[in-house]
């Protein structure tokens, strides 16, 4: 049987991933969120036209003008005067420009002295003013459905007035390593015992990806722990197994998938590492089988598991990827594209150092996927190269 290709195996997570129901979450709390609509200035931003620089609010005019000062508008506390033909009033920026001033000369150009300012500069009218609307405009679509909120979006959605925002809900995720090797971080290790990386990288991938944990357990190599398992972990909009996909005598995941009802949407993709790749769903939840060695475990979820999660959050997925020249040469691999780990170095691409399957300090600094065709020889150093950014 053929294997998929990552595009049309990648399709196929996309299309069994709906966009999951939205709900009001507080502008404090939407760091990172997805937008469900858009965000509409209620008002003009600024409101009203006030001062780009600490000064004084004047009517434009020459310089060496000599003029009272009748006043003082600080931000938050308008000035009560208005500015007559003669008057001056002290502002700080940001403030309010009384009525009457059309300018504001900053006051590194002013002499000031016994309650008059003298102007050391011509005044043109609207110097210094930010008028009303100048950041936002009211009814301006500020920011659109689909987008990750950040520090600055966030700031903008404050600007525009909103307190709370509408976010697609973020996916649950349930996470399952599977091998009787597998003990928890930290623990003392046996002869043949390794330390459970997967576990924690995948929450990790997880979590900057939008989902939400709740719940990730280890499950033993037989079928009935593998079962009971993965069947505690179907109450989440994800799941993610990793081990167990393959066809050794104890991988039993595929097995305990099907008596569980999940529907195989896919198994092996033309892939290194990565190739027995599973994935399918059960009542719109999706299941990812993902390899049990390290890498193999991180590159899967990057390129199948992430682009899911941003599917169901209403962003958009997968992520452009990046071009980049090689900077060495890199072997071919004959009937699977390979994914090297790679640093970018001023639009070069640098292989991170040994990519074995299970050296997990291949994807340490690494900046990104490198996409290296299936074919005979090398690609040369030089050749232009599909990366998918970490």
């Amino acid at each position: 049987m053929a294997l998929l290709s990552i595009d049309d195996a990648r399709a196929r997570v996309l299309a069994a991933a709906a966009p999951l129901a939205a709900e009001d979450v507080g502008v404090g709390e939407a760091l990172d969120r997805v937008l469900a609509q858009d965000v509409v200035a209620a008002a003009d931003v600024p409101g009203f036209a006030n001062s780009a620089m600490d000064g004084f609010a004047v009517r434009s005019g020459p310089a060496g003008r000599r003029l009272r000062i009748v006043g003082e508008s600080r931000a938050g506390a308008p000035a009560a005067a208005a500015v007559a033909e003669g008057d001056a009033i002290r502002i700080s920026t940001g403030a309010l420009l009384p009525a009457g001033a059309d300018a504001v000369l900053e006051v590194e150009r002013v002499a000031v002295a016994d309650g008059t300012v003298e102007l050391g500069d011509d005044v043109a009218a609207g110097r210094n003013v930010r008028p009303p609307g100048d950041d936002l405009r009211a009814g301006q679509v500020v920011l659109r459905a689909g987008t990750r909120l950040g520090p600055a979006e966030l700031g903008a959605a404050v600007g525009a007035g909103s307190g709370s925002l509408r976010c697609a809900r973020r996916p649950a995720l349930a996470i399952v390593a599977t091998g009787d090797e597998l003990r928890a971080p930290g623990e003392p290790l046996a002869p043949g015992q390794l330390h459970d990386s997967n576990g924690i990288t995948l929450a990790a991938l997880a979590a900057r990806a939008g989902g939400d944990v709740v719940f990730a357990t280890r499950a033993a190599d037989t079928p009935e722990a593998t079962r009971a398992a993965i069947g505690a972990a179907l109450e989440a909009d994800v799941v993610v197994l990793s081990g167990g996909v393959s066809v050794g005598p104890h991988d039993h995941v595929k097995g305990a998938l099907d008596a569980l009802g999940v529907r195989e949407a896919f198994w092996r993709v033309a892939l290194r590492p990565g190739k027995p790749t599973w994935f399918g769903t059960r009542d719109g939840r999706l299941v990812f089988g993902l390899p049990g060695n390290p890498v193999s475990s991180m590159v899967t979820f990057l390129l199948f598991v992430r682009p899911a999660l941003a599917r169901l959050q209403g962003a958009p997925a997968p992520p452009p990827r990046l071009r980049a020249e090689l900077a060495v040469a890199v072997p071919r691999r004959p009937e699977r594209d390979e994914c090297v780990r790679v640093r970018l170095e001023e639009g070069r691409a640098r292989p991170t150092g040994p990519q074995g399957s299970h050296q997990l300090y291949s994807m340490v600094g690494a900046d990104g996927l490198a996409v290296i065709p299936a074919g005979e020889g090398e690609l040369p150093a030089g050749a232009s190269v599909e990366v998918e950014p970490i």
